[in-house]
This record gives structure tokens, C-alpha cells and sequence, in this order.
């Protein structure tokens, strides 16, 4: 298991929210961002200092990042 963190943004870029998932790979830890974002206009999602993805609030659509 990892530790992703996950920050969801404000209509003003600032964090608003930010939890602890533990995912046992990437697209683990996106489907569950995907199920617990608050509404917010855009989330991402980090693993240590790599941003694995943005999700976008407004539409069900993933920006996975690669390295």
C-alpha cells in the first residue's frame, strides 16, 4: 500500500480540502479520489512530491501525469 495525498481546490486555487488514500497503485488511488471529491472545481493528486493526476470537478475527466 502507498500514501497519496489528495487536495482539492477552491474556486480561488487554494486548498480546501486534503486527505490521506492509500491505494495499492495509481489508478487505485484515482478512482478513489474520483469518489470522494467534495464538489470541488479541481483536485490532484500526489504521490511524495509527484503529481499523479488532476481531476477535474466539473467533468468526469483524469489527467494522469507521467514521469
Amino acid at each position: 500500500m502507498q500514501r497519496y495525498r489528495l487536495y482539492c481546490l477552491d474556486g480561488m486555487g487554494k486548498i480546501g480540502l486534503a486527505e490521506w488514500i492509500e491505494a495499492m497503485d495509481d489508478a487505485d488511488a484515482i478512482r478513489q479520489a474520483q469518489e470522494m471529491k467534495p464538489g470541488a472545481l479541481r483536485c490532484e493528486l500526489w504521490l511524495g512530491k509527484k503529481l499523479v493526476a488532476t481531476i477535474d470537478g466539473l467533468a468526469p475527466a483524469v489527467q494522469r501525469r507521467t514521469p
